[in-house]
């Protein structure tokens, strides 16, 4: 992280940046109508990122399990970018 706080994107824009990033894997695997239940909780506090999705898809042919870690950790990515930036 830059030392100087004005540069550091806002709290609000990492949580958005994660949040997007975790749904834009999800539904890149998923079609919208395969999606029972979608809950990606993004905090950001003192310099500490948590990321936890949750997916519903009993239509999907897809492993949930595998596709949320993924979306979790995209988010992660994501922020990481954002940082870099």
């Amino acid at each position: 992280m830059s030392e100087d706080a004005s540069t550091e994107p806002s709290d609000e824009t990492v949580v958005q940046t994660a949040a997007e990033a975790a749904e834009d894997v999800v539904f890149s695997r998923f079609d919208r109508s395969e999606v029972d239940d979608l809950d990606v909780t993004v905090t950001f506090e003192d310099g500490t990122l948590e990321v936890d999705v949750y997916l519903d898809a009993p239509d999907g042919r897809a492993d949930t399990e595998r596709i949320a870690d993924d979306a979790a950790l995209a988010a992660r990515s994501a922020v990481d970018d954002l940082f870099r930036e």
